[in-house]
């Protein structure tokens, strides 16, 4: 597997972490091509998908350089080695286990696990998380990335949960340095009839939501 890292120039572009979970190996194979010909540059594979280490390995050798690849919902240091093996760039975790981040930071992965209270996500950054994932988001809502950014900027958060095309803004302005979007990205009737042009106007919508925002 080629050693390209994690690009962060091409995540600060169009900062947008989608969330590929529970998806048929032969529509993630589909789906890649069209989620960068849109203009989308990081996708994170689940590794509770079936077939995960799989489609991380697939994207990774059919997309050298053009997207980030990382692996998402990594629980324990054994889903770590499974990802990192499987040619992981970046690694999401929906929990702040101390294990998993050391060992990320250790080995210069990028690394954003998922807090949900201001002490978790000081916590997750002081062990060397350099952008952390809040989960659930949707509960939370855009005034609370405001409210935990006031005392803690120099934090870089990724609201995750329940975002989408109708809030994306609202989180965005409220100080989100990036947002994890997964069924509300990846539309199940779009990619079920393999509407690819259709898919691809879909994610163009999230492109040019990002640039709308000031």
């Amino acid at each position: 597997m080629s050693p390209i890292k994690f690009s962060w120039e091409l995540f600060t572009k169009t900062p947008i972490i989608g969330i590929v979970r529970n998806m048929a190996v032969d529509d993630v194979v589909k789906v890649l091509p069209v989620y960068r010909e849109a203009g989308l540059s990081t996708i994170e594979i689940t590794m509770n998908t079936p077939g995960a280490e799989e489609l991380i390995r697939y994207a990774r050798e059919r997309e050298p350089g053009g997207l980030n690849i990382g692996a998402g919902t990594v629980c324990t240091k054994r889903d770590l080695e499974r990802a990192l093996l499987a040619g992981a760039q970046f690694i999401v975790t929906p929990i702040l286990d101390e294990t998993v981040i050391k060992t990320c930071v250790e080995r210069q992965i990028p690394i954003f696990p998922g807090a949900f209270t201001p002490s978790e996500i000081y916590k997750a950054w002081s062990l060397g998380a350099p952008m952390i994932k809040v989960f659930p988001a949707a509960s939370l809502g855009p005034s609370y990335i405001k409210e935990v950014k006031a005392p803690l900027s120099q934090i870089k958060l990724v609201p995750t949960g329940g975002v989408g095309l109708t809030n994306m803004a609202d989180f965005l302005k409220a100080g989100a340095d990036g947002l994890g979007i997964g069924g509300q990205l990846f539309d199940r009737n779009l990619i079920k009839n393999q509407d690819w042009d259709g898919l691809k106007t879909h994610f163009q919508s999230f492109v040019n939501g990002l640039k709308s925002t000031p």
